[in-house]
């Protein structure tokens, strides 16, 4: 153990969540949840392993066009997850209550904080329309799952992160962290509905200007995300997909960036952004790399 439980908070990102098949589905907030307590689905990386899908079977024979409903599966120990958050949201309790009552239920010890406990909704501008007309927005789940994340998208904005609240807890975790650790997901749509909050971003170039460890870890290897479009969103956002190119979309937020070794040529161009740069291992294969990459990010407070 790199850390005592008790002293992490993980701020997640909930831009993501929708209503799907009438409940509450936040797919950040379980995946973190399900990964920490050991029940994550080892297959897809969502979900719960051992997973059966005889409600989504079940669906997909009762819908009237093929792919009309069950474009989005839920499995079957999944779904009560998803009751549970759904039936606590309507009875008057906060996301951020819920997300800890979850993560209670499942024995996880971090503090798990939502980033706000209102609406906010990821929505992509397609570059054309479905048919090759004009623009259309449509839903992060549409474009991630329905459309496999197979289309070019002309623009991100964050639907209520003007008006949203950082959730209770957040800004105060972010201030008192002795390292804020970006974490290699997706900049665009992972960590970008979170940063659009003005509580939560202020909070963090805050922390920069005030000298106190903030550091990033690129989600690219070797230019290339290994799994999902954080690429090819960069690009279409007008950046590049390499290290330096997520070190100019964080620039002002973090004051080191963690590249892996493969992109250990990008250092200097990296620090030409006046953002500190580590070379590592950052591809978390086995629990000793994810263990040592943790370790390695202590050790930068530390210093």
């Amino acid at each position: 153990m790199v850390s005592n439980p008790d002293d992490v908070t993980a701020i997640v990102n909930t831009g993501d969540d929708a209503i799907m098949h009438g409940l509450h589905v936040s797919p950040d907030l379980d995946t973190i949840i399900y990964t920490l307590s050991g029940e994550i689905n080892p297959e897809t990386g969502w979900g719960r392993h051992s997973e059966t899908w005889q409600a989504m079977t079940t669906l997909r024979q009762l819908e009237r066009e093929p792919g009309d409903l069950a474009w989005f599966n839920l499995g079957d120990k999944d779904i009560g997850t998803h009751l549970y958050r759904t039936a606590r949201l309507r009875q008057g309790a906060t996301l951020s209550e819920v997300a800890a009552e979850i993560a209670k239920g499942y024995g996880v010890e971090i503090t798990i904080l939502p980033m706000s406990d209102n609406k906010v909704a990821t929505m992509m501008k397609l570059a054309a329309g479905l048919a090759g007309g004009a623009s259309e927005e449509i839903s992060f789940q549409e474009y991630f799952v329905k459309l496999r994340h197979d289309v070019e998208i002309a623009s991100v904005r964050f639907d209520g992160a003007e008006t949203a609240l950082a959730a209770p807890g957040v800004a105060e975790a972010i201030a008192e962290a002795e390292v804020l650790v970006l974490a290699p997901s997706n900049p665009v749509v992972s960590l970008g509905p979170p940063l659009a909050i003005d509580g939560i971003r202020s909070a963090v170039v805050e922390r920069v200007a005030n000298g106190k460890p903030t550091t990033a870890i690129s989600p690219l290897i070797g230019g290339q995300a290994l799994k999902g479009p954080a690429d090819r969103l960069l690009v279409e956002m007008g950046q590049e997909a390499s290290s330096a190119g997520v070190a100019r979309w964080y620039e002002g937020l973090i004051d080191t960036l963690v590249i892996d070794e493969a992109d250990a040529g990008d250092k200097a161009l990296v620090e030409a952004c006046d953002i500190a740069c580590v070379v590592t291992q950052t591809v978390m294969d086995t629990p000793e790399i994810a263990g040592s990459l943790a370790q390695t990010i202590l050790d930068l407070a530390n210093r």
